[in-house]
């Protein structure tokens, strides 16, 4: 196919998707609002994108970049020695994994967290063969530091806190759960990969941030987000350590085979030069003062949407101090609110109940909310109007088991919820199913999108 015709049927796929650009799409993408930023990322994307960083002597183009990149990341967190990865989730298993080898003393390790942590940590464990310890927090949702350190015991090689938790957007009482884990000699990591890029300017604009970054003693690595607001393409995060000591066991190396020696300070080991380079370019493009200003209209169009959502009758979750806001009430249906809301092109994430958690919205507020703020406003009160409870039969779901589910369960389940309507009956069913079967019933769906090779290229 000639190269014009396959970017339109590109442009045309892309036509269903939700939209990237103009504060519409309150989860999974940040947009700054800055004209032609996404030109400049494309194109140095482009520019380094057939270099490999497998090899940074090879490359000394990408090894300064990521160099200066992890620099500026540092100057922001006051101090560490890092690198770039490729996302949140890379730089909270890298962190678990290092302190899981630095501990080669302990047979079954374990790492604690609240459960408000991120899945990330989930993930790490489930991956890494590490038994997870989730502990319950308090009312205000953030986490319980004498409850954390009863959960420390000899197994322990990590304890994680957030700066903030993605489900509420509240700080974890950071230097309290540090010192609980200095305490025991285990390392502390503080998961700052959607606050990190922004707290430090918040702080500066003079809203009361607690201390979260290696200002804290006990505070041994934190991840922080180039992709969420310091507004970079996806594909890139940070992961500092507060000293290349503790860095070292992230590490890999391998000799063991008659090919060049493998060695790799991420999980990848080709990893291409095009995120590196295209983070580069956003930050020395849109700098300190920049970033600041992005946070002012950030943190403008937070104060502002709180403000209305409560007056439209909802309650935001807990008190958080930056950019994430999950709103709930009992008086209305919220997943059909969610449908409604994405009939006005406005995404807003539904989050099911979990221990004192209910279920609410989540919204992920960025500068590009500046100025539409009213907007979102008017069309929420139309919404909660229009908002009617969804008939669902969850008994559909008792009597599945996680563990011996079938593709005809599966398929017979999946025909019984009518969907015309948006994905309101779908949510209600999944939040009827408890948590095992909720994660199993949606890996099957998950399979089910992904279709052979044969299929797909049809």
């Amino acid at each position: 196919m000639p190269a014009e015709q396959v970017l339109a049927e590109l442009r045309e796929m892309r036509a269903d998707d939700l939209p990237t650009h103009g504060g519409r799409t309150m989860a999974y993408v940040y947009d700054s609002g800055l004209a032609r930023i996404d030109e400049l990322g494309a194109a140095a994307h482009a520019l380094a994108s057939s270099a490999n960083g497998l090899d940074p002597t090879a490359f000394p183009s990408l090894l300064r970049m990521e160099n200066e990149v992890v620099g500026t990341a540092a100057k922001l967190l006051n101090g560490g020695a890092g690198q770039i990865t490729s996302g949140g989730t890379e730089s909270c298993m890298l962190a678990v994994l290092a302190a899981r080898k630095a501990r080669p003393d302990v047979d079954r390790p374990s790492i604690v967290f609240p459960v408000t942590a991120h899945a990330a940590f989930h993930k790490a464990a489930y991956y890494f063969g590490i038994r997870p310890v989730a502990v319950p927090v308090g009312e205000d949702f953030t986490a319980d530091p004498e409850a954390i350190r009863a959960a420390i015991d000899d197994t322990t090689v990590l304890v994680v806190a957030s700066a903030p938790s993605y489900a509420h957007g509240v700080i974890d009482p950071i230097a309290d759960i540090a010192l609980a884990a200095a305490e025991r000699g285990v390392r502390c990591h503080v998961d700052a990969c959607i606050g990190g890029w922004v707290l430090p300017y918040f702080a500066r604009l003079g809203v009361d941030v607690p201390l979260f970054d290696f200002r804290v003693p006990g505070v041994t690595s934190i991840s922080v987000d180039l992709h969420k607001y310091a507004y970079c393409p996806k594909g890139t995060s940070v992961l500092l350590h507060r000293d290349a000591e503790l860095r070292r066991s992230q590490y890999f190396a391998s000799a063991a085979w008659p090919g060049y020696t493998m060695l790799n300070s991420t999980m990848q080991s080709t990893r291409s030069g095009g995120p590196v380079a295209a983070a580069w370019a956003v930050v020395r493009h849109v700098g300190d003062d920049g970033y600041l200003e992005l946070a002012s209209k950030t943190l403008t169009a937070v104060q502002r949407l709180r403000q209305g959502i409560t007056q439209a009758g909802l309650t935001v979750l807990g008190d958080p101090v930056s950019t994430l806001l999950a709103v709930t009430t009992p008086e209305v249906d919220l997943f059909s609110l969610a449908d409604r809301m994405r009939d006005r092109g406005w995404y807003v994430q539904p989050q099911f109940a979990f221990q004192n958690s209910p279920a609410n919205l989540h919204l992920t507020v960025t500068a590009a909310n500046h100025g539409n703020e009213d907007e979102f406003l008017r069309d929420l009160t139309a919404a909660i109007a229009e908002a009617k409870p969804i008939v669902v039969d969850t008994g559909l779901v008792d009597g599945l088991d996680a563990s011996t589910l079938t593709a005809d369960q599966f398929d017979n389940l999946l025909a019984s919820v009518d969907m015309s309507a948006g994905m309101a009956a779908v949510n209600t069913l999944l939040a009827a199913a408890p948590a095992q079967l909720r994660e199993r019933l949606l890996t099957e769906f998950l399979g089910r999108l992904y279709t052979s090779g044969v299929d797909a290229g049809q």
